[in-house]
């Protein structure tokens, strides 16, 4: 995570939020009145979702249990009746 002050942030606004955007960089912004983060699109639509899902009761307990099945236990692609 890259950490600037807001006035160097005023100065490199452009380039601050074109790295963001292509790399998902967060960038640390600090001030005298406290700090600010800012984040990619991408990332803050990600942990929306994360958030999301794991307010469902039980889905995190899913998710964690599928994270720990083997490929060897599940269905291949071409088995997945959509």
């Amino acid at each position: 995570m890259t950490t600037t002050t807001i006035t160097n942030f005023r100065k490199n606004v452009y380039s601050m939020v074109e790295n963001t955007v292509r790399f998902n960089e967060p960038v640390n912004i600090t001030t005298k009145d406290g700090n600010a983060v800012m984040i990619s699109e991408e990332d803050y639509l990600g942990l929306m979702e994360t958030l999301y899902l794991t307010s469902i009761p039980g889905m995190k307990e899913k998710l964690v249990d599928g994270l720990n099945t083997p490929l060897t236990d599940t269905l291949s692609e071409e088995e997945v009746v959509w």
